[in-house]
């Protein structure tokens, strides 16, 4: 088995360094992903590159880093690829990735596996896909994979798409020699009651249809399906290592009361963690002092960005607070600083890495300078 950190979900150079000390790869989406394993120094050898819009500069990168393989997303992109290889003199190590169209019962921004989703070639189509693979004289045959969307909290799709791809991925093996199957990514995790998503015995008290999927139970459903493969198996987790690892800090601007309806002002806004506006998403928000003893509110938790849609949480009750106190968003650690923007011209915010009692900066907050620096005013707009 081989793990491929899906680094979109958070590409800071330390976590990238951490999970390479750990033995991990990484799932690569993009040729700045790439140059940021390359600068962590982790290892491309066994990372894979995905994403339906290589670009020729990015295939060529990609070759000269000796990644594990080029998860293929469609025919033109084939041929592409077998055009970059020939130019360098190599041959490209591929895997085509198959869509199931299994409804994996997610957002439907993030769903990835059904007919209608631009990733993969239809499973009903891949077999010529890897026909024509076969044909192209710098193109490596390596594997096959799938993906089917992120946030799953249940093994029920993954079992079914595995269970859908399998005979294909036999087929494969005695027609290609393929050597490994990516099963992808896409384990959710724990969003609301986050505080208690790494107490074990909290969890297993409550019904099963409320439990969280862990690895445990993931392993079990599909370890006896790929098992007689005899085949490497490939996993891209990306929020399941770092969602809940991580929090956003806030500093409480403003307590404004309103006719029927309070809104808690906060520093922090929809560029820093923009899960809430684009996906309607829940994040517990925790008062860094708690405090028994205060009166409980209800406020729209709002930031400063002149958008209506800049709405961390909707009537949520807490206890009272005011200037100057801080919050912290939970599970912010995937899918937050790696989607931030400089809306409204806010630079983006610091981060900080934490261990046990250790701690240090490892991304400095950005300044106004840096983010004027590569603009200019053009010279016929100075007179």
């Amino acid at each position: 088995m081989q793990l491929c950190f899906a680094m979109k979900a958070n590409s800071n150079l330390a976590i990238l360094r951490l999970f390479s000390n750990l033995g991990g790869a990484f799932d690569l989406v993009s040729g700045g992903e790439l140059t940021r394993v390359l600068a962590a120094g982790g290892s491309t050898s066994r990372s894979v590159f995905a994403g339906v819009g290589k670009s020729v500069a990015e295939i060529k990168l990609a070759l000269e880093a000796g990644v594990y393989g080029f998860h293929v997303e469609s025919e033109p992109e084939l041929a592409r690829i077998n055009h970059v290889a020939g130019q360098l003199g190599r041959k490209a190590p591929i895997a085509i990735r198959v869509n199931p169209d299994v409804d994996a019962k997610t957002h439907a921004k993030i769903t990835t596996g059904k007919s209608d989703n631009k990733f993969g070639i239809p499973l009903k189509y891949a077999a010529a896909a890897y026909e024509a693979a076969a044909k192209y004289p710098n193109i490596e045959i390596k594997g096959v994979q799938m993906h089917i969307g992120s946030q799953l909290t249940s093994a029920a799709p993954f079992v079914e798409a595995v269970k859908k791809v399998i005979p294909f991925v036999e087929q494969l093996k005695k027609l290609y020699g393929i050597t490994y199957f990516s099963v992808g990514g896409g384990i959710g995790i724990v969003y609301e009651d986050a505080l208690a998503s790494g107490d074990a015995a909290w969890w297993s008290s409550k019904p099963e249809g409320e439990r969280p999927l862990t690895p445990e139970s993931y392993g079990a459903a599909l370890a006896p399906l790929l098992a007689p493969l005899g085949l490497k198996i490939l996993l891209e987790p990306g929020r399941f290592l770092v969602g809940n690892a991580g929090v956003l800090l806030s500093r409480v601007e403003y307590l404004k009361r309103g006719s029927g309806k309070n809104f808690l002002v906060v520093d922090a806004a929809m560029n820093d963690l923009v899960r809430p506006a684009m996906y309607e998403a829940y994040h517990e928000v925790v008062p860094l002092v708690r405090d028994s003893a205060r009166p409980a509110m209800q406020a729209d938790i709002v930031g400063p960005i002149c958008e209506s849609g800049d709405c961390f949480a909707k009537d949520r009750t807490m206890q009272t607070l005011g200037e100057g106190e801080l919050v912290a968003f939970m599970s912010a650690g995937a899918y937050g600083y790696t989607m931030a923007s400089r809306y409204n011209t806010r630079p983006a915010p610091a981060e900080v890495l934490v261990s046990g009692s250790r701690f240090e900066l490892v991304n400095a907050r950005e300044n106004f300078d840096a983010m004027l620096a590569g603009e200019k005013i053009p010279g016929f707009l100075k007179t």
